[in-house]
């Protein structure tokens, strides 16, 4: 028998990235090549052909296997994998090929390196947390302190909105269980929501440890874009459900309430834009 016949893409081929689907999540099955396109093989059997070239990035979820020719095929038409958790709502890593364009990553460097620039970038961030609020001027640790009252008196908020007993937010890392129910909610809708900010991040070519408001942690841009969502995605989330499931911690129910939120709010499609527009790049000016 002969080699299967693949075709090399040029890097002058490959669709821009507006031009491309931000990702495809794929969970229980085993990813090869067949012939010149990739391939998926579910768990029971069927065989789906993948349009790799248009893809941003490939999300592999539990149960999965790829095969190195897969992935060296992926690397050439600059389609990221990640490895994440069920439903991606666990990042564990991530592949970049080395080809992959820069000028996303350029311009986040060059933003971020310059003291001035970096908090500007931080005062975008934080003005669509304070509409009303005149930020010219405000430090870095200034606009910190607003957020961590505004934060806190959020939380008091939505225990006298819903109902449920609130004596402040505590995770001691290793001890989830002796948390109480609102916590281990919140807890639990901050992991899954880091994941899926590190998946969009990396689809769009920036680095998640070069943050704007974060520090000295292992993503700050992560968390940075991730706090911009937690309000409608994670906060009224955990106290309404505590008090709908009177306390007891689902771990069904939960990750269901929060798909539904993601869809709800339309999450995918505007984190994205949001971050785009943050950074002030246009979507025009990025490249494949």
């Amino acid at each position: 028998m002969g080699q299967p016949l693949i075709i090399r893409t040029q890097l002058s081929n490959i669709p821009m990235l507006r031009d491309r689907y931000p990702f495809l999540y794929f969970e229980r099955g085993r990813m090869e090549i067949d012939d010149s396109s990739i391939k998926w093989i579910s768990a029971d059997g069927k065989h789906f052909r993948i349009p790799a070239a248009v893809i941003s990035t490939i999300l592999l979820g539990p149960g999965t296997s790829i095969t190195h020719e897969a992935v060296k095929i992926l690397a050439s038409l600059n389609a990221t994998v990640c490895w994440v958790g069920e439903d991606s709502l666990i990042f564990y890593a991530v592949g970049q090929a080395p080809t992959a364009n820069t000028y996303n990553l350029k311009k986040q460097l060059a933003l971020a390196s310059d003291p001035e620039k970096s908090l500007g970038i931080a005062r975008k961030m934080f003005a669509s947390r304070f509409p009303d609020a005149d930020l010219r001027g405000k430090s870095l640790k200034e606009l910190m302190t607003m957020e961590g009252q505004r934060v806190k008196a959020l939380y008091l908020e939505l225990s006298e909105k819903y109902r449920v007993g609130w004596k402040g937010r505590a995770y001691v890392p290793g001890e989830f269980q002796l948390s109480d129910t609102t916590n281990r909610i919140i807890t639990s809708a901050n992991a899954a929501l880091y994941a899926l900010c590190s998946s969009v991040l990396y689809s769009l070519g920036f680095d998640p440890r070069i943050g704007f408001i974060h520090s000295g942690s292992p993503l700050p841009f992560v968390y940075d874009i991730a706090d911009l969502y937690k309000a409608e995605l994670v906060f009224d989330l955990a106290f309404s459900l505590t008090a709908k499931l009177g306390g007891d911690y689902d771990r069904f129910c939960i990750l269901e309430a929060f798909k539904n939120r993601l869809l709800e709010t339309d999450f995918m499609g505007r984190c994205p834009k949001d971050i785009l527009n943050i950074l002030g790049i246009k979507s025009k000016e990025k490249i494949s």
